[in-house]
């Protein structure tokens, strides 16, 4: 495994290179870290392919700038990395927030993208139930699970930090206001979509959104918010289930 640096956009973007093969970047869900993300795909992902996982502004060991955070800048952010690595297309695997940073980069840098997954993601509010949205009024940090505050002061030993990288993503899901159907559908990249059937987005949202994409496949997994991934936050008991998300990603991004 390679780790580094970059200077993106006034960042210093942190990202690790695993494998060797054709690139699939890896985007992280909100709060998260690529460990608490992709930590448990990541060895078997690797053997087939070259991946780059990335952490996004104020996440992780990536720093912060005086703005805040938005889809779009990641999208910029992350397909800077990619001019700086020499990297000029790539299949894209983009979890929750992370999948949301993912359909930016398929709207605005479709150049870039070969093939996207898009994993627990969703496109409109009505796509989760109110009760999920007004728990960013008023949210607080102890709310996080502890697993992914002490990821972030792992990566970063900075409780201000860790706050403030808390407070940006309520903000911008607090704030959230989507895509048009009409931007959805002009996604040309080959598309997967992935569900839990206990996820934040329905089940229903979830076939809305592949039925707007032009090309695409849907999946939905028994589980939580990214448990067939093995995102740490959403494993029961710590163990991630035999059955899960990664025969099917590589056999779609293989095919």
């Amino acid at each position: 495994m390679k780790s580094g640096y970059s200077e993106v956009n006034g960042l210093s973007m942190y990202y690790e290179i695993h494998g060797e093969g054709n690139p699939l970047v890896l985007i992280h869900g909100g709060g998260s870290t690529i460990e608490t993300t992709f930590g448990r795909i990541i060895p078997f992902l690797k053997k087939k392919r070259k991946l780059i996982a990335v952490e996004l502004q104020a996440h992780g060991h990536t720093n912060d700038r005086d703005t805040f955070l938005t889809f779009e800048q990641d999208a910029a952010d992350v397909a800077k990395l990619l001019e700086n690595l020499e990297i000029s297309k790539a299949d894209f695997l983009g979890f929750s927030n992370g999948g949301q940073t993912a359909i930016e980069l398929a709207l605005h840098y479709p150049q870039l993208v070969d093939k996207l997954i898009l994993a627990s993601a969703f496109y409109k509010r009505s796509a989760a139930a109110p009760q999920f949205w007004e728990g960013f009024e008023g949210a607080k940090i102890e709310w996080l699970p502890e697993v992914l505050k002490e990821a972030y002061l792992k990566a970063n030993n900075s409780e201000a930090g860790l706050l403030n990288m808390f407070n940006k993503d309520v903000q911008r899901m607090r704030t959230f206001k989507g895509w048009e159907d009409e931007q959805i559908r002009s996604i040309k990249a080959p598309t997967l979509v992935i569900n839990g059937n206990q996820d934040v987005g329905s089940l229903e949202h979830a076939v809305e959104m592949c039925n707007n994409i032009p090309t695409c496949e849907l999946v939905v997994f028994p589980g939580g918010h990214g448990t067939y991934l093995g995102t740490i936050e959403s494993l029961p008991n710590g163990i991630w289930p035999e059955f899960n998300a990664t025969k099917l990603i590589e056999e779609f991004l293989n095919n």
